[in-house]
């Protein structure tokens, strides 16, 4: 049962150690058959973001300061009970948890850098607004009798 594919990749040469990870099993509710009743197919899987030396420095500063809000105590915590074996539970878990720490160890987005509105364009924009005023001042309702 242990043949899971190889280490998830967070990004580039960090991937997901799997000494550390923790996996707890429960019943699932959601769709099952005769077997359900019986079968631990719900994965909890469980990283410990505070203590782990897998990431570099950087990205675990930035992990903990973004998944803030889903930490308990600096463990993440993530759950799987979508398909009906345990082993595709186990894969979308551990697909989610690296998914979740790629994204909350990117690097953030770099400053947007203000641009200028050329001249002209800004001239033009006011000719073309003055003409249609003018246009509308036209229409107006003055010394028709």
């Amino acid at each position: 049962m242990d043949d899971m594919p190889g280490p998830h990749v967070i990004r580039g040469s960090v991937s997901l150690p799997e000494a550390e990870l923790v996996w707890r099993f429960s019943r699932s509710s959601g769709p099952g058959g005769q077997h359900v009743n019986t079968s631990d197919s719900q994965v909890e899987l469980r990283f410990d973001l505070a203590r782990t030396e897998a990431l570099p420095p950087v990205w675990k500063e930035r992990a903990l300061e973004r998944l803030a809000g889903r930490l308990v105590g600096g463990v993440l915590v993530v759950r799987a009970s979508e398909h009906r074996s345990q082993w595709r539970n186990r894969e979308a878990a551990a697909v989610r948890l690296a998914g979740l720490l790629a994204e909350a160890t990117a690097p953030p987005p770099r400053p947007r850098r203000p641009t200028r509105i050329p001249r002209g364009i800004n001239e033009r924009r006011l000719r073309e607004k003055k003409q249609r005023s003018e246009t509308k001042r036209g229409r107006s309702s003055r010394d028709w009798s």
